[in-house]
């Protein structure tokens, strides 16, 4: 495996700093900044000219951290959230913590927790959660390897990863679901 520690002290100092960074993720390359900074996830809007009403999805390290984030969660989440055998991203009504740009409007909040080493080790460094969204323009496709990111987006962020730049394995992007109150999954994006 390729050594990412020179990769992840840059990111999480320009995370710090309230900057942005684009990264690969368990799924598709990210664009990212601290999801608790209201003015590094502006600035996510702007690189991304994503309207303020679309909300963005919110990685953690750990199941647990769920917690921490998320009033009245499913009593078995962490269960659920471990036991997923794919990348999936889970809305949870009733965000804590996050600025009004994070949270949906309706105030829910769309949350994944990464199992890619990279982007666990730069959580866990980091101590707080970062935004993922694509790396893309708004409406534009989605990157699925680097090389396919726009060099709009590639000019407007902070720090660009070196770690996987040259990977061209094509991951779709995460499964959206909902956890109702029996435990099922209403699957909302496949």
């Amino acid at each position: 495996m390729v050594d990412f520690e020179n990769d992840i002290k840059n990111c999480v100092q320009t995370l710090q700093n309230g900057g942005t960074i684009l990264y690969p993720t368990d799924t598709v390359w990210g664009l990212g900044c601290d999801a608790l900074n209201t003015a590094a996830a502006e600035r996510v809007f702007a690189i991304k000219h994503r309207p303020k009403e679309k909300s963005m999805i919110v990685l953690l390290a750990e199941a647990r951290d769920i917690l921490q984030y998320v009033a009245a969660p499913h009593p078995d989440i962490i269960a659920i959230v471990e036991n997923f055998e794919r990348p999936t991203t889970v809305i949870y009504e009733n965000a804590l913590g996050f600025p009004d740009n994070v949270v949906n409007k309706d105030g829910s909040i769309a949350i994944r927790i990464t199992s890619d080493p990279f982007c666990k080790a730069l959580i866990k460094r980091f101590r707080r959660p970062i935004i993922s969204t694509s790396a893309n323009i708004s409406g534009a496709a989605t990157p699925a390897t680097f090389k396919m990111i726009d060099d709009a987006v590639i000019s407007n962020v902070d720090y660009i990863v070196k770690y996987r730049q040259e990977d061209d394995a094509i991951v779709a992007p995460s499964r959206l679901v909902r956890i109702n109150e029996d435990g099922s999954l209403e699957v909302l994006r496949g």
